[in-house]
């Protein structure tokens, strides 16, 4: 899945953390938390122009791409796992196709920052109707992950994968954290279930003082003038659920189960893991609004090695850094953006090789919750408003 173990920085007793892993004391480079001394107009132009491009030719290669091998191998899958191969057809068809699928995703979440192409109509009609084929409400996921972007590494306004002070933390947190077993049941919840109950719960979003969900057009979530647009996400999911139903009606229950229901899992799985580890390390700062400021909340996310499924992917895992700073850059562009940006960011550049399925386990038992530093820094930089992820209790 992921290749190295690599850090992005040298590891530095003044800087780093102290963290606790298989027995053994080690360092973590933190990303420096004080204001950078560079400024967001400074990283744009050190980025090629033609990097924020937007072709829709392009575009609809790649997503025609990624339909065109999911076509095949479903075609494939279902012409042999009905003759000779069944019990071995069905389980890679599901692993590759949700990793395929995933790829689809990626390309609606591109037209839902506005990257696709130059015309938003476009972007919105592509975004909504491949939103909608992986049960996504397109708009009401849309505004509250502009929302995220707006507010990535905030306490008090990030929508998603907020983390809790010690305070807040459940009591069974720290027995689910410290016990192997109950860390992967813990995991196996998150990535099979996370997702489902972020869009109909808001779990682990941002806290608000009644019930949320992305299907509430009246929810806390949405303003009045936006609700229109998730009463039309509401009617894509309604239609695509009325297909799957009328798929069982002819084909049969297990069928639509195994064709679009195994790899919709692995596609939720995805979601939730790559969206887990780009915000969640040891190494990343997180603010209340006393600290908090844009620039440097894009700042706190981490690039991640997935192999081969980085191309997959379309290279949303080790490029997210470059793409929450230019959301609206294509991804075919973000690897030569991420390149041009790496000497300016230094040491607030963040990319962990680690292989992805260690660095779930990892980051499950070390990130528990977060609490600011007991004492300053040696330069005596203040710590009040900066919070850092812990374990102990």
């Amino acid at each position: 899945m992921g290749a190295g173990g690599r850090m992005s920085l040298p590891p530095s007793p003044k800087r780093g953390v102290q963290s606790e892993r298989f027995g053994q004391t080690v360092h973590v480079e933190r990303v420096p938390h004080l204001k950078p001394p560079f400024t967001l107009a400074e990283l744009r132009k050190a980025i090629p122009p033609h990097c924020f491009h937007r072709s829709l030719l392009r575009s609809f290669s790649y997503l025609a791409f990624d339909l065109v091998l999911s076509a095949a191998l479903f075609y494939l899958t279902t012409m042999t796992a009905f003759n000779h191969y069944y019990f071995l057809a069905w389980p890679l068809y599901w692993c590759v196709q949700g990793c395929i699928l995933t790829g689809v995703w990626v390309v609606a979440h591109e037209c839902g920052h506005h990257a696709f192409s130059d015309h938003q109509w476009v972007d919105d009609l592509v975004g909504l109707v491949l939103h909608s084929a992986l049960l996504v409400p397109y708009f009401s996921w849309k505004i509250s992950h502009r929302r995220h972007h707006s507010n990535t590494g905030s306490l008090d306004r990030d929508e998603v994968f907020v983390p809790k002070p010690k305070s807040r933390v459940r009591w069974y947190s720290k027995y689910l954290s410290n016990n192997p077993l109950g860390r992967a049941l813990s995991l196996l919840l998150t990535l099979t279930l996370g997702w489902p109950l972020y869009l109909a719960f808001n779990v682990s979003g941002r806290k608000y003082d009644r019930f949320a969900s992305h299907f509430h057009p009246y929810g806390p979530i949405y303003s009045p003038r936006e609700r229109l647009q998730i009463f039309v996400s509401d009617a894509g999911i309604i239609a695509a659920a009325y297909l799957l139903y009328r798929a069982t009606v002819t084909w049969g229950f297990w069928w639509v189960v195994c064709v679009y229901g195994m790899p919709l899992i692995i596609v939720n799985g995805f979601l939730v893991l790559i969206t887990y580890l780009q915000h969640t390390h040891a190494a990343l700062p997180h603010y209340d609004s006393s600290e908090w400021d844009w620039l440097r909340g894009a700042l706190a996310t981490v690039d991640r090695d997935y192999g081969v499924l980085n191309k997959v992917f379309h290279h949303i895992t080790d490029t997210h850094v470059a793409h929450h700073l230019f959301s609206t850059m294509p991804h075919y562009h973000a690897m030569e953006a991420t390149k041009a940006i790496k000497p300016i960011l230094g040491k607030y550049y963040q990319f962990d090789g680690t292989p992805v399925y260690k660095a779930m386990w990892r980051e499950a038992r070390e990130c528990v919750y977060v609490e600011p530093d007991s004492d300053g820094d040696s330069d005596g930089s203040p710590k009040k408003g900066v919070f850092w992820y812990r374990n102990k209790f």
